[in-house]
């Protein structure tokens, strides 16, 4: 057991917060943020100390994960001071001691091989429905950044929040908000500045069917600050934050000698802008594998790209940095791009160093046209770039995955640098065909082989699928998507193709047996004719506030033929269904041609976010999918 101190040790504007009157709250919040405290203060040298006070009052037994005081660092965030303390649901007090705190490193998930940052945090006592925990600490930022971000709402409510700038003589500030109409602070005098958010909701996603990201919708403000000292541009513009991150970057991406002679061999015998470019772009995407080693300035700067290079490894930013440097060894030119990959959370409004993803943009020659190029975009200046990911390896060169389509990101091109839009692939980029044809008996047994062809985002997540284990996986994972549509189902001869080769197809073949698929009801035989597959969108009743995420855009077809049984006649067929939403179109039909049915149908989608006011046709679409889906074919037995 631990020991630990009680009572008087507690701060006042602890007891304070704790015994504030709460409003009304939703039934299924977990935890409720009574205080958030922050206050800013920057130094005559533009480094910058944050003040933190947080209150948290647990609800239910699920918000006590919510109630961890938890702060990371590292060396250039160093961590100057934490307290913590609690009042457990019968309102004794507790106060731990600085060698009760523990420290934990970083997780390491990702592919990451060691990163410095580090984080301090409590378990404390009286953590139930009732207690309340409080945490305050004091930390260094990281000297490089000229901004604050105050983020005022997030998926727990928050009755009272600030924000206090304190700015030395010389100095100037300025903010933007995302997901929140801009608010004047209060001028404290003494370069003082204020601002208040208090009774925020909280963001409640959990049972939203096409939720959006969470961190598309908090709210928050950002902070630039400027004086003497600082490197400029420091001005709150997107313009400003790709300048910034460009002087991080720019001198990394040198190529040496050695980078020079891979290129070279890489496009020897190419002409084309395109085989170039992919020749190399495959290289840095396929033959350096994504580790991170992070110290410090680390994880926003990447390495240089010699060392990149003879390492063989490197995190997002590092394999873009690679990739810029070979490129431009060839003479061709490349840049990175700022991004996040939570669809959203960069706002156009709220121009911030805030990401998690660093890309390449790669130049498309002034015109030069290509069919393969598909990512592309235009710049106000008129240039061309080609937006690729050389970190996500299972994605073509040409493309972008659907995690960024339709995001934001910062062009980083030195006094070019500028905003821009990742483009929102074609359907056809992310397509899924199957077809087959079965034989169906008389005892409404059904056998048949069927043929599954993926290519783009849906064959990448089968390929990882296939990749995680041997043959017998992928069996026991077939029979698993195989279930979802027939009872007593066994798959067999099962056979993969192209599952490396992500420029081509990826093609599963299997032969299919189900016991019990039509059902008899006299001389009746009622079968499904779409036999395996469903696109049909999780949806529900109730109103919407938020932007719908359909994910991404693809295109589905099926073709499906089942040979009827000896003295059987087609009785009833379901109608031909043919919708046209926009945003998504869906088209099926069912004939017979002899004595076999012949069921095909195709499913375009063409967007990945839509405003909530579509809601109402995406749940129409998603009712026509399921039921056509669920149409039944009468056979009636001849007399």
């Amino acid at each position: 057991m631990r020991a630990y101190a009680f009572s008087d040790s507690v701060p006042d504007w602890v007891r304070e917060a704790a015994h504030q009157t709460l409003p009304a709250l939703p039934a299924n919040t977990k935890a409720v943020v009574l205080l958030d405290e922050h206050t800013y203060t920057v130094g005559v040298d533009g480094r910058a100390t944050e003040h933190v006070r947080n209150v948290v009052k647990i609800v239910r037994p699920q918000g006590r994960e919510a109630a961890l005081p938890l702060v990371w660092f590292d060396k250039d965030s160093k961590l100057l001071s934490m307290h913590v303390w609690s009042i457990d649901p019968a309102g004794k007090e507790y106060a731990m001691k600085d060698n009760q705190l523990l420290e934990l490193g970083h997780p390491g998930e990702g592919g990451e091989l060691y990163d410095d940052q580090k984080a301090r945090y409590a378990e404390p006592p009286g953590r139930d429905p009732g207690g309340v925990v409080a945490y305050e600490y004091e930390q260094r930022q990281r000297p490089y950044v000229a901004e604050a971000n105050w983020f005022f709402q997030d998926d727990m409510p928050r009755m009272r929040q600030s924000f206090t700038l304190t700015l030395p003589p010389g100095f100037s500030y300025s903010t933007s908000w995302a997901n929140h109409d801009p608010v004047q602070g209060a001028d404290l005098e003494d370069r003082r500045y204020r601002w208040e958010m208090n009774n925020e909701s909280a963001i409640d996603l959990e049972q939203v069917p096409l939720r959006p990201a969470g961190e598309s919708l908090s709210a928050r403000m950002t902070v630039h600050y400027a004086g003497p000292g600082l490197a400029e541009p420091r001005e709150g513009t997107w313009q400003g934050v790709g300048q910034w991150y460009d002087a991080l970057a720019r001198e990394r991406a040198q190529p040496t000698p050695e980078i020079t002679a891979k290129a070279q061999e890489l496009i020897a015998g190419k002409t084309d802008f395109y085989d170039k470019a992919e020749a190399i772009s495959d290289f840095v995407q396929q033959k350096i594998r994504y580790f991170v080693i992070e110290v410090g300035i680390g994880g926003n700067q990447p390495h240089f790209a010699g060392d990149i290079f003879k390492g063989r490894y490197g995190d997002c930013k590092d394999k873009a940095t690679l990739l810029s440097a070979m490129l431009a060894s060839v003479g061709l030119h490349g840049d990175l791009v700022m991004v996040d990959s939570h669809r959203g959370f960069i706002n156009p409004d709220d121009p911030s160093v805030l990401g998690n993803h660093v890309v390449a943009a790669i130049e498309v020659p002034a015109g030069y046209n290509s069919p393969k190029l598909h990512s592309v975009i235009t710049t106000s200046s008129g240039k061309r770039y080609l937006i690729f990911d050389p970190t996500w390896e299972k994605t073509p060169f040409g493309q972008v995955e659907n995690d960024l389509q339709g995001s934001y990101g910062v062009l980083v091109e030195g006094s070019q640098s500028q905003l821009i839009r990742i483009p929102v692939m074609s359907p056809e980029l992310n397509r899924v065909r199957r077809s087959a044809t079965f034989s169906l008996n008389a005892d409404g047994s059904l056998k048949g082989t069927m043929t599954d062809l993926r290519f783009g985002d849906i064959a990448d997540r089968r390929r990882r699928e296939y990749m995680r284990d041997d043959g017998k996986h992928q069996e026991e994972f077939l029979r698993k998507v195989a279930g979802q549509d027939m009872m007593a189902v066994s798959l067999s001869n099962i056979k993969v193709a192209n599952l490396d080769a992500i420029s081509e197809d990826l093609s599963t073949r299997f032969d299919v047996q189900a016991s019990h698929y039509a059902t008899a009801t006299g001389p009746l035989l009622m079968l499904r004719p779409r036999v395996l597959g469903s696109y049909e969108l999780g949806v529900d009743r109730k109103p919407r506030k938020v932007n719908i995420d359909l994910y991404e855009t693809m295109l589905g077809n099926d073709e499906f033929d089942i040979e009827l049984p000896e003295g059987y006649v087609v009785d009833e067929l379901p109608d031909p269904v043919k919708e046209d939403f926009g945003f998504a179109t869906y088209q099926s039909s069912t004939v017979v041609h002899g004595r076999t049915l012949h069921y095909s149908r195709t499913y375009t989608l063409r967007e990945v976010t839509l405003p909530p006011a579509k809601y109402a046709d995406v749940q129409r679409l998603s009712a026509v999918i399921g039921a056509d889906e669920a149409s039944q074919v009468v056979l009636k037995k001849q007399q």
